[in-house]
């Protein structure tokens, strides 16, 4: 089970984006990408096959999954992750918990 998961709210904790916060879009190994952090600008060349246009684009760009901790909104800061066993309906159950609270992440 991973830390972060798509549709997280993260803080960035390192880089040139330091202290910004926004959604987790996508997923990809040991990087994720983050609505509207590390925004670059891109030259496209235009491709009428796709109905694509040409001319600069504004990108999303990985970021390092270290780079990014999980926002805890009862504390209005950003939180380690931890990883506790529940037992649901008989079932042992691995759910994500904010390290200094103790609750529940929901998804």
């Amino acid at each position: 089970m991973n830390k972060i998961m798509k549709g997280d709210q993260v803080v960035i904790i390192a880089g040139k984006d330091k202290g910004k916060r926004g959604q987790v879009v996508r997923i990809l190994g040991d990087k994720i990408i983050v609505d509207g952090v590390n925004v670059v600008k891109r030259h496209q060349k235009p491709n009428p096959m796709r109905g694509i246009e040409g001319g600069i684009i504004l990108k999303n760009m990985p970021l390092a999954v270290s780079n990014v901790a999980i926002f805890n909104p009862d504390s209005q800061k950003a939180d380690r992750v931890g990883i506790k066993l529940v037992e649901v309906e008989g079932k042992i159950r691995r759910v994500r918990i904010f390290k200094s609270t103790g609750a529940e992440i929901g998804a």
